[in-house]
């Protein structure tokens, strides 16, 4: 999958399913690209999150409710998934 359709699709997912006051995903794939674990076609992304909503639940429960949300782009693009809510 390309980056930019995953991005779109996440963004999507998020926004269905909390209230979102401003999203931003970065791809940090680049910096990933000698490990070992490294594999073509799985992304590293950094989510920057603003959401009350979120905020306001402790940092186990947010993250597991957007794991929950993008369980199948976890399983088959995403490699790893750096979380930031404000």
């Amino acid at each position: 999958m390309n980056i930019n359709n995953l991005i779109a699709i996440i963004k999507k997912k998020l926004k269905d399913n909390f209230v979102i006051e401003n999203i931003s995903i970065e791809d940090k794939s680049f910096l990933h690209k000698k490990h070992k674990s490294y594999q073509e076609g799985k992304f590293h992304l950094k989510l920057n999150i603003e959401s009350v909503e979120l905020s306001q639940l402790n940092t186990i429960q947010s993250n597991k409710k957007i794991y929950k949300v993008l369980d199948q782009e976890m399983k088959e693009h995403i490699h790893s998934l750096q979380i930031l809510i404000r």
